[in-house]
């Protein structure tokens, strides 16, 4: 089928970037979120990394103006479930994202595809509470989503081949470059990234390095462009934590057993750079080691 309309649920940190993408690429969108503010604070983000884009060469004015004309705020998920691909992109728990695709029920379309952009949660799970887990199936972009060239695709055991395909052919519209991942817990990015960043937490609380020590280490040592305690704030640290307790939970396996310090920095709202406190103070500019 051929894809031009697209829903995206969720105007966060990676649905505002999933709209960018794909408006800049000539889709149009419709961006959904239960916050009418956060609407509006995603596409003023969009608008402000356009604007980057064109500092740096990459963008031009009329491209910019072009794209944002193609995306448009709705309140309403009877009108995103006439489009032809639906993303959902809300946060990372799965009861969440269950209510969203069981209210979009009565609404979807007859060949409309829908996607989840769950950067860990099980595709077939989520495809069986749905009426047509045959056209269902994992979208994961990478954070941020403007700049990161990959987008993982995950088929459930129902979707069809049709359905890949389509997919197959969006990302390459896209730009951007994609892999098949199987359907098992954090697929393939974040069954390899979480460990590592969880176990630089438990150096961390073992006392083998300080906060400083381990990001240097990682960026000198490995040539990794971002330490992992840094990746992780930039991450989001309830992010982290809920993608380790799926692989936990799913593969129970103890060396996915969250780091204790994780989960107490979650609990303590200190959850990296979008509450200005994570592994790093970030409230007087200059981030700060907070161990």
């Amino acid at each position: 089928m051929a894809i031009q309309t697209v829903g995206v649920i969720g105007a966060g940190q990676m649905g505002n970037g999933i709209a960018h993408v794909f408006a800049a690429a000539g889709f149009d969108v419709l961006l959904h979120d239960i916050s009418a503010e956060a609407v509006t604070a995603a596409i003023a983000k969009i608008t402000k990394n356009f604007d980057r884009q064109i500092s740096k060469g990459k963008a031009t004015e009329a491209q910019k103006a072009e794209a944002l004309s193609r995306i448009k705020p709705s309140d309403s998920l009877e009108e995103i479930g006439k489009v032809d691909l639906i993303i959902e992109a809300a946060t990372e728990v799965e009861k969440i994202k269950h209510q969203i695709f069981a209210d979009l029920a009565p609404h979807i379309g007859e060949d409309t595809i829908l996607t989840s952009n769950t950067s860990s949660i099980s595709i077939t799970r989520l495809a069986a509470a749905t009426a047509k887990p045959e056209q269902f199936m994992g979208l994961h972009f990478m954070n941020p989503v403007p700049v990161m060239q990959l987008v993982e695709l995950i088929r459930g055991i129902a979707t069809d081949e049709k359905t890949f395909k389509a997919l197959e052919e969006v990302v390459v519209r896209l730009g951007k470059v994609s892999t098949s991942a199987e359907d098992f817990p954090a697929f393939i990015v974040n069954r390899i990234l979480m460990p590592m960043i969880n176990e630089a937490v438990y150096t961390l609380y073992e006392g083998v390095g300080t906060v400083q020590s381990i990001d240097t280490s990682l960026k000198l040592g490995a040539n990794h462009p971002m330490g992992p305690l840094e990746l992780a704030d930039f991450i989001g640290l309830d992010t982290c934590l809920a993608i380790m307790n799926v692989l936990h939970d799913g593969l129970a396996d103890t060396k996915y057993r969250p780091c204790p310090l994780l989960v107490k920095y979650v609990e303590a709202g200190w959850l990296g750079r979008k509450t200005q406190r994570g592994f790093y103070d970030y409230r007087e500019g200059t981030p700060v080691p907070t161990r």
